[in-house]
């Protein structure tokens, strides 16, 4: 029995299928269960329960703890037996220094995961793909898509490429007190991933830089709060004109090459139309 918080997630999804395809018997903790959609066979339960009855490992989605700690989890998780924990992590924890609020909260959440006494994997992803839906509202409506730092690099990585490092720590030991930084195969730029998009759509799209002050107060409009637009920004602007490192982890755990963004864009265009 694996446990998968945040089962509905952009990733947790992701691993819940591999887990199935795996033959793994799965509990799919979220929110909402009625509304869950997860494959047959898939036991779904309330995350607030803490159903960890009878597992062997839970895989810990950080979104669930956000603002307070793994502590009631880890220690469900311990006094159920469990005996490994994988931490969807972050690559920003890699970033020491003060103004960076994402990667405080996942290298607090990886030093609560190691004192727990469990063994543990830390899986740190940097941009994910789906990041790129943050332009969708702008691409129904137009063929340009306005933002900060056309020229900032990341290298995205699809969600499921994510899902397939973690659902392999889930079910081995290869893995064990291992924290593998995992990234997409290409660096890109915004307006290289807008102009991959408008070819997955089949119409022509175009990025226009907006000064980085306008894009904090569209930021902060939206929900998001002050101290990570102002990390994200401070990342994006540090990235302009430097390609994204790229990871060779994803192959080596999985056999094969990442997924690409365009792949990704494929199978999302939906969501732009």
């Amino acid at each position: 029995m694996i446990v998968v918080t945040g089962a509905t997630g952009k990733v947790g999804r992701h691993v819940v299928d591999e887990l199935v395809a795996a033959g793994a018997e799965v509990r799919a903790l979220t929110r909402d269960p009625d509304s869950a959609r997860l494959p047959e066979g898939v036991r779904v339960a309330r995350t607030e329960d803490l159903p960890l009855e009878g597992a062997e490992a839970v895989f810990v989605n950080p979104a669930v703890l956000w603002g307070k700690g793994a502590g009631e989890l880890l220690g469900a998780a311990t006094r159920a037996g469990v005996r490994r924990v994988v931490t969807l992590s972050s690559s920003s924890v890699l970033f020491e220094g003060p103004g960076n609020p994402i990667g405080d909260h996942h290298r607090a959440l990886e030093a609560e995961v190691e004192a727990s006494g469990l063994t543990w994997t830390h899986v740190r992803p940097g941009a994910f793909a789906s990041n790129a839906l943050q332009w969708a509202g702008q691409i129904r409506e137009g063929d340009v898509v306005r933002g900060p730092y056309a020229e900032a690099h990341t290298a995205p990585i699809h969600e499921a490429d994510i899902a397939a490092v973690a659902a392999r720590a889930l079910i081995g030991e290869d893995l064990a007190g291992q924290a593998p930084v995992l990234s997409g195969p290409q660096s890109l730029t915004f307006a290289e991933q807008v102009t991959i998009l408008g070819e997955a759509l089949g119409r022509p799209l175009r990025y226009e830089e907006i000064p980085a002050e306008a894009a904090r107060e569209g930021m902060t409009g939206g929900g998001v709060p002050a101290d990570i637009a102002d990390s994200l920004l401070r990342m994006f602007g540090e990235s302009v004109g430097r390609p994204a490192e790229i990871s060779p982890e994803t192959e080596r755990i999985t056999g094969r090459p990442g997924r690409t963004f365009a792949q990704w864009a494929s199978e999302h265009a939906a969501a732009f139309s």
